[in-house]
């Protein structure tokens, strides 16, 4: 197996919060990934796209890495436009999409969108190189059609569903695209293929290049060690989103009436908490985080006993960063959420469930 020299790539990393920002930043400088361009939402992103042209300009930037809740452009307006429109230096554009609201639904509409890869929140040094590494060593081809510009929707060939007619164009009735040669269809179905040549792999490993590839070994040490040093300082930037969670209880408890903006904000801070718990090592407070997005979202009640749930979901989180409680905290995490439940339910009459598939429970 080769070696990857990732010193070679531009790459574009799009994020709205500073310590994740930095956090990814210095793991990704880890694999030897020096140019490095950081933008702190979309608008940000798309004006320096513009400005600095495609990957073979000595601005340009090779890939994306992009989160995707931002404002006040987020991170599938971003894919959008890379993907559609005519200023984008590149709509081929290998697009990393990462959020700690890895549901369905952002899934699927990032998908549609045209992203690659979609990487959630909390990550890993892991879970950053393999997505890296799918970009490398395994490229989908691009299918455009008259709703669609993106990599190939399916990874694998499967069969269809049973009672399920599934129509597919064959090669002869397909535009094949490969690196400007074009291959005229037989008859026109609307769908162009473009296989284009393994740019990424290209500067990473070498032309001619056979076969994977892979980082050195004490390179992700180096990066796990990099994370470790940003873990030491979660406590401090957690605290202060509990601060400010707290605060805007107090202001939303002076506000009846009032109180869409409060619990928005309060929305907003709780997916934060939800995408980065886990990966500092505090994945109960991805757990307390996730619970307190999902009671906030657009449309929940906005009482006085929503506000004190808020502040149940605040002192559990507290208890977690307090007592130090690495890991899934064994009995005493399980007593915390069982509290919180409790709490929820004298407020609500409902309880809040944790899903069995929560990363890092």
């Amino acid at each position: 197996m080769g070696t990857y020299h990732l010193d070679r790539l531009s790459v574009m990393l799009v994020e709205d919060n500073a310590f994740v920002r930095d956090t990814l930043s210095n793991l990704l400088r880890s694999f030897e990934i020096r140019k490095l361009v950081t933008c702190e939402n979309g608008v940000q992103a798309i004006d320096f796209l513009k400005a600095a042209g495609g990957p073979n300009n000595p601005g340009g930037v090779d890939l994306i890495i992009s989160d995707l809740i931002m404002s006040p452009a987020n991170g599938l307006l971003l894919l959008r436009w890379v993907r559609a429109a005519k200023e984008s230096p590149n709509r081929f554009m290998p697009f990393i999409m990462m959020s700690g609201a890895a549901d369905n639904d952002y899934v699927n509409a990032a998908r549609d969108m045209g992203v690659s890869e979609f990487l959630a929140k909390p990550f890993s040094v892991d879970s950053v190189y393999k997505r890296l590494m799918e970009l490398i060593d395994y490229p989908r081809q691009f299918v455009t059609t008259h709703n669609y510009h993106g990599p190939d929707r399916r990874r694998r060939r499967e069969p269809a569903p049973n009672g399920v007619e599934r129509r597919e164009a064959t090669e002869d009735d397909i535009t094949i695209v490969y690196s400007g040669e074009k291959k005229k269809a037989k008859k026109d179905s609307g769908v162009w293929y473009f296989r284009l040549p393994n740019r990424l792999k290209e500067k990473v490993g070498g032309m001619g290049m056979k076969g994977g590839g892979a980082l050195p070994q004490d390179l992700l040490e180096q990066a796990e060690a990099e994370l470790d040093r940003s873990s030491a300082n979660f406590t401090d930037w957690a605290l202060e989103y509990l601060s400010q969670l707290s605060n805007l209880c107090t202001e939303a408890l002076l506000a009846p009436g009032a109180r869409g903006e409060h619990f928005h904000k309060i929305n907003l801070l709780a997916h934060e908490l939800r995408g980065q718990g886990g990966t500092f090592g505090y994945p109960l407070i991805s757990v307390f985080g996730k619970m307190l997005y999902e009671c906030t979202m657009e449309g929940c009640k906005e009482t006085d006993a929503a506000v004190e749930v808020v502040k149940a979901h605040i002192d559990a989180m507290r208890a977690v960063l307090r007592e130090k409680i690495m890991g899934d905290g064994g009995a005493i995490g399980r007593e915390l959420l069982q509290g919180l439940q409790v709490a929820v339910k004298e407020k609500t009459g409902q309880i809040l469930k944790l899903e069995e598939d929560e990363p890092g429970w």
